[in-house]
């Protein structure tokens, strides 16, 4: 059963060991894989929730997404990844309904606020199975790779039409998160900029601890925390504490990116602050060769 126990965002989520792990094979590995989300009663989430950890091959393919990962020397694409961006994008979701901005499932086809939690579990949770098979273009590859499997993840709670609405609205949010994806419904937006989300403290400043040294992965190495909350003059707030300027980057190169030209645009405000009167040093030098 899905737990509705969980903080609205990440709680108790380990972050990856960045001096790598024994590695296990693929059985023992997944079976680690388990994600949990406030559910707030919604049984068809909790039914989707369900499906997703006890189906063996969408965890797989997480495993994957991680080793591909790993061999490019990349932040974290685990479970751990699926599971923070799925807690996010429920808070922004469940933030802008609260503030009266529809989403597509009810504004589009007349069904409940419900059912777009389950659009942006789908797209939160499915998002980068592509990486399973290569970085390059992986975007499009999840969509295939979900499309086989949302018939099965989403049997127990919805019959057709529905099931194929929901399908076709979770793949575009899983399209949708790609640097050019354009998305066009609150969903979509909402998984894009969760995805861009998950850059606290031990999670994208893992490519430089391991040596990889560079804009993208300095610049994620400024970034200490991240808080999400109702704003005053937008329906969210963000909130991104930095330990040295150079997360500027971080903050306008990929979130910034990632909400403007989105339905999401205009209702999100973003404020980046470096605490403490002195830069935490990120680089011992630098120089081309």
């Amino acid at each position: 059963m899905a737990s509705d126990e969980v903080k609205e965002v990440e709680e108790g989520v380990p972050a990856p060991d960045p001096g790598g792990p024994t590695r296990k094979p693929p059985r023992e590995a997944i079976a680690e894989a388990h994600v949990r989300v406030p559910t707030r009663g919604n049984r068809r989430l909790e039914s989707f929730i369900d499906a997703v950890n006890s189906d063996d091959q969408v965890r797989a393919w997480w495993y994957m997404a991680q080793v591909n990962a790993e061999r490019l020397g990349m932040s974290d694409h685990s479970w751990v990844h699926m599971q923070i961006v799925l807690n996010i994008s429920l808070r922004l979701l469940r933030l802008l309904a609260k503030a009266g901005v529809e989403p597509a499932m009810v504004a589009d086809h007349g069904m409940r606020e419900r059912d777009a939690e389950v659009v942006v579990a789908g797209g939160a949770l499915l998002h980068d199975l592509g990486m399973s098979i290569h970085r390059a273009d992986h975007e499009e590859y999840s969509l295939f790779l979900a499309q086989s499997a949302l018939d099965r993840l989403l049997a127990g709670a919805y019959k057709e039409p529905e099931r194929t609405v929901v399908a076709a609205e979770i793949l575009h949010s899983i399209i949708g998160h790609r640097r050019r994806g354009e998305p066009y419904t609150v969903e979509a937006g909402v998984v894009r900029v969760a995805d861009a989300l998950d850059m606290a403290q031990g999670r994208t400043r893992i490519p430089i601890e391991a040596g990889h040294e560079g804009i993208h992965s300095i610049s994620a190495a400024a970034i200490d925390e991240v808080r999400i909350s109702a704003g005053e003059d937008h329906p969210v707030r963000i909130e991104i504490q930095l330990n040295n300027s150079a997360g500027i980057f971080q903050v306008d190169d990929l979130l910034a990116t990632k909400i403007r030209g989105t339905p999401l645009e205009g209702k999100v405000e973003v404020v980046a602050e470096i605490e403490g009167e002195t830069e935490k040093r990120l680089l011992s030098g630098f120089r081309l060769a």
